[in-house]
């Protein structure tokens, strides 16, 4: 994710909760406390678990954007 962090200076902190073979990773971003959840199996490695809950949390913060841009 090295090159993922060049890109997008944020901080993101994780949360990993296993719930019997599903895994419930909480992506936060550390500058705007936006977050996001994704599932997915516990046997999952967990750097594809955060990859995942990290493209929800940028396109999440895109809508945010894009949403909060004067229309007109």
């Amino acid at each position: 994710m090295a090159d993922d962090e060049a890109r997008d200076p944020h901080e993101v902190y994780f949360e990993i909760i296993a719930i019997g073979p599903t895994a419930k990773v909480t992506a936060i971003d550390g500058a705007s406390g936006i977050e996001v959840a994704v599932l997915g199996p516990a046997h999952a490695a967990e750097s594809d678990l955060k990859r995942l809950a990290v493209a929800k949390l940028r396109a999440q913060l895109a809508r945010r954007r894009q949403a909060d841009k004067p229309r007109g």
